[in-house]
């Protein structure tokens, strides 16, 4: 009975939050100072990185490519299934479990483990291996961990992906650099590193920064300098890329409900 109660209570206001959000996103769209956020939109992601992950494989050209998500969450919401919907090839990693059976794909390699700098390496050479494939187009991660020296480890053992999503602390604004400490356990408080640590690490690495989701501000997204011709409208700094962010999220019920018989439609053979 209570757990009605406090449902009826909180639904309204989930949906005024929702509603307001969709508002200040559509209205961001219109003109902001990077011109990649206008292709931003939400089907799968938690906030409008599906748009703007379409919009960089359409400049890329890539037909079918191969994802790698470091946190795919349960597979209902996250930064790969819109390419999963385009029929790519791909890996997931999470502490939780998946709510479908994705051994019926020949498409998806799932591990259900937690990720370090120490392992890390050895799941994708295991992953790709699954799938039958040497190179990552896309990589996202969202671990809630060590993402910052895990992308550094990936790095510099030349794996590079086309583009990277990587998760940042959108509350630390440029120039400041703040880089956490190691998480070496699922129970150790979480710490994400900002916009410019991973801007300077990436640089080193032949990469640059192109976008970070709207609104939100917290995935921001790195693209391979030899592919920086396919955007040149981007803005040069990375203070006009930052997003100053809104930490109020979307609600869970508000983006398309997704269950496992649509899950195992999308990873249909």
């Amino acid at each position: 009975m209570l757990k009605k109660l406090i449902k009826s209570f909180l639904d309204p206001i989930r949906a005024i939050n929702d509603l307001l959000l969709n508002n200040e996103l559509k209205r961001f769209i219109v003109n902001p100072k990077n011109p990649l956020n206008k292709f931003g939109k939400r089907c799968y992601s938690q906030c409008d990185e599906d748009g703007i992950t379409l919009e960089i494989v359409r400049r890329l050209n890539i037909k079918k490519g191969v994802f790698f998500e470091f946190g795919c969450d349960n597979g209902t919401q996250n930064n790969t299934l819109i390419l999963a919907a385009l029929k790519w090839k791909g890996v997931w990693i999470d502490a939780i479990k998946l709510i479908f059976d994705h051994t019926r794909s020949n498409r998806l390699a799932y591990f259900n483990t937690f990720v370090t700098t120490s392992n890390v390496l050895e799941i994708i050479e295991k992953g790709l291996g699954e799938i039958g494939e040497k190179n990552i187009d896309c990589l996202s991660i969202d671990l809630d961990g060590s993402d910052y020296h895990i992308v550094e480890k990936i790095l510099d053992n030349k794996i590079n992906p086309s583009f990277f999503i990587v998760e940042i602390d959108q509350a630390i604004p440029p120039p400041v650099e703040i880089i956490p400490p190691k998480k070496n356990n699922p129970k150790q408080e979480m710490v994400m590193a900002s916009l410019s640590a991973y801007n300077n690490l990436f640089i080193k690495h032949g990469y640059t920064l192109i976008c970070c989701s709207s609104v939100m501000g917290h995935n921001a997204f790195f693209i391979q300098n030899k592919f920086l011709d396919k955007f040149t409208e981007v803005p040069k700094k990375v203070e006009d890329i930052y997003i100053t962010p809104n930490f109020t999220p979307f609600s869970p019920g508000y983006s398309r409900k997704i269950n496992k018989s649509i899950l195992e439609k999308i990873f249909e053979n």
